[in-house]
């Protein structure tokens, strides 16, 4: 009870910071609310998905390019809390070790969510419907919060480990341009053969292909059990590792 009542009261803590600067959760979410205008009303009409709607094709691979952008953010909030001494102060008071982790891991998800629920209302202001019912709807926000988790525990190591902010959030970048090789925009059989053996067999195609089953309300195969087991074991092995840099920081 102590470890959740302390994880609460980190969390409120992060959270207080990023509603009094909400520039944070807008900058996650303009980038790819611009790139899913740019590719539904400039370049859409040329792409061939065999899709009835490309925006329901490719509202997927957006979500993804802005939960990895927005977990940039929460491995720059803890190197700061770093170099702040704020975790070193922490453990000299009673609050348990784990919280403070894990309040920075809640306030990942807890925003990375609210840029995603931004970008879905934007999508359907420009059309975007969906014929899923609830039960395909919940899968989707698990696998995006089991995407995010995984992702989130990826941020700490370089938060915890970098010597400067910019080096915290650089592990990221390749992580918001994985999802164009991918199924997100394009189908991977227009793309050269070593292309597309890499497209096929990394974790966004996957994940992007078991959403948009879910968002169609078609059944998503052995997509969503691909999906949920790189996600799975990102977080298990991310976690991990996270916390070994951690109990060295400390």
């Amino acid at each position: 009870m102590k470890a959740l009542r302390d994880t609460g009261v980190l969390f409120g803590r992060q959270m207080r910071h990023i509603l009094r600067s909400p520039d944070t959760i807008i900058t996650v979410a303009i980038v790819p609310i611009m790139i899913m205008l740019m590719f539904v009303f400039v370049l859409g009409g040329a792409i061939q998905t065999g899709a009835d709607n490309y925006l329901g094709y490719m509202l997927p691979g957006i979500l993804l390019m802005a939960i990895a952008s927005g977990i940039s953010y929460t491995a720059v909030r803890v190197f700061s809390d770093v170099q702040k001494g704020l975790f070193q102060r922490f453990h000299t008071m009673p609050v348990s070790r784990g919280a403070v982790l894990w309040g920075h891991v809640l306030t990942s998800l807890v925003s990375c969510l609210i840029s995603v629920a931004l970008i879905i209302l934007v999508a359907l202001l420009i059309g975007f419907r969906s014929s899923a019912g609830l039960l395909p709807w919940l899968g989707v926000v698990g696998i995006l919060l089991l995407f995010t988790l995984a992702l989130t525990w990826v941020a700490i190591i370089p938060g915890l480990s970098a010597k400067s902010a910019d080096g915290a959030s650089a592990f990221s970048y390749p992580l918001i341009f994985l999802p164009f090789i991918s199924s997100a925009f394009v189908p991977t059989e227009t793309m050269p053969a070593a292309v597309r053996v890499f497209a096929e067999n990394q974790p966004v195609t996957a994940i992007v292909d078991a959403v948009r089953s879910l968002l169609d309300n078609q059944p998503a195969g052995g997509d969503i059990w691909v999906a949920l087991a790189w996600c799975v074991g990102t977080a298990l092995v991310a976690g991990f590792f996270a916390l070994r840099v951690y109990r060295r920081t400390a």
